[in-house]
This record gives C-alpha cells, sequence and structure tokens, in this order.
C-alpha cells in the first residue's frame, strides 16, 4: 500500500540516478539533473535583501556535484566528483532595488498619505505637491495609493523595485502572452 509506493518510487530514483551516474557525455556538466547536485543558498545583502552577485536581474549559486559523478572534460580527460568542490555555476533570478523600503513606502502612505509623503518617498513630486495641495484628493486618493502602494503596483520612480526581506511577502506579476497554455472549459 502506502510503504509498497514509497519504496517504488525510491528504488525508481535510484535506479535513475545509477543509470545518470554512468552514462558519460562530452559535456557531462549540462546534463546533470536535479538529483546529482546541491547548489548553494545565495549569500543575501543586509541592505538590498537581494543576493550579493545580483547584475541585471541574475544571480549566480555555486553547485556541487554529488559523490561518485564523473565527467568527460572537453579535453578528454576524465574527472571524478567527491561532493565537496563546485562543479558548476548556475543562475537564479533577483530583482535590481534602488534603495525604497517597502515597509516605509506602505508606513507613509498610511500615516502621511494626504499629506503626499509617500509620493514625494518614491519619487512623484508633482503627485505629492498635488495631494499636498488637495490634501489627499479628499480622502478617496490617499485611499486609492495606499491600496495600490501595498499591493505593490506602484513603485520607485525610477523603475527599481521595493527593499524587501529575501523571504518576505514578494508579489510576482503573471502576464498572459501567446505562448500561455490555456486550458479549455469543459462544460457540464
Amino acid at each position: 500500500s502506502a510503504s509498497f509506493c514509497i519504496r517504488f518510487v525510491f528504488v525508481l530514483l535510484c535506479i535513475k540516478f545509477l543509470v545518470l551516474t554512468l552514462a558519460q557525455s562530452a559535456d557531462c556538466l549540462d546534463s546533470f539533473t536535479r538529483l546529482m547536485y546541491l547548489c548553494k543558498d545565495p549569500k543575501i545583502d543586509e541592505a538590498t535583501q537581494e543576493p550579493d552577485n545580483c547584475r541585471d536581474k541574475i544571480a549566480w549559486v555555486e553547485c556541487l556535484p554529488a559523490p561518485n559523478i564523473s565527467c568527460r572534460l572537453s579535453n578528454g580527460t576524465e574527472f571524478r566528483f567527491s561532493g565537496e568542490e563546485v562543479g558548476f555555476n548556475k543562475t537564479i533570478p533577483c530583482r535590481n532595488v534602488s534603495g525604497y523600503s517597502y515597509k516605509v513606502a506602505v508606513a507613509l502612505s498610511l500615516f502621511l498619505g494626504w499629506l503626499g509623503a509617500d509620493r514625494f518617498y518614491l519619487g512623484y513630486p508633482a503627485l505629492g505637491l498635488l495631494k499636498f495641495c488637495t490634501v489627499g484628493f479628499c480622502g478617496i486618493g490617499t485611499l486609492i495609493d495606499f491600496i495600490l502602494i501595498a499591493m505593490q503596483i506602484v513603485g520607485p520612480a525610477d523603475g527599481s523595485n521595493y527593499i524587501v526581506d529575501y523571504y518576505g511577502a514578494r508579489l510576482t506579476r503573471l502576464s498572459i502572452t501567446n505562448q500561455t497554455y490555456r486550458k479549455p472549459h469543459l462544460s457540464l
């Protein structure tokens, strides 16, 4: 029953690992599967809450191949990993930030939004001045701005992202393109 299924899946994974270990290609580092390596966690910068080496929305992490994995390198020599040495670097996505804190923006919008402080902070001086002169558009503009900032729809004027805790509540926009698979609806 359940224990049989667990054992069966474990045996299949072991067989797959052995087959992949024995199969050697000319460029084996590109042919690693997830079971054959472990990537280190990125080192997070305290100030930006993004990986230290984040450039152009991409960061690199070091990956360690599993012990006893052999590779035939491009020069023809064979190399066997012990599990301690770095085999390759893998790219991970990261966000470009420039110093605008999400927590500060939400607090300014909540408490001083009627004065336009949130818009001044985010780099929109004209909208900040308009909110200040109209006392937050008589309250409705303040509420709308608070919702837009809290949902991370309105961000810094320079196009960067907010500084949000690395393991914090980040919102990711999903978009639909022509390549998006749309599951057909089955009507009853």
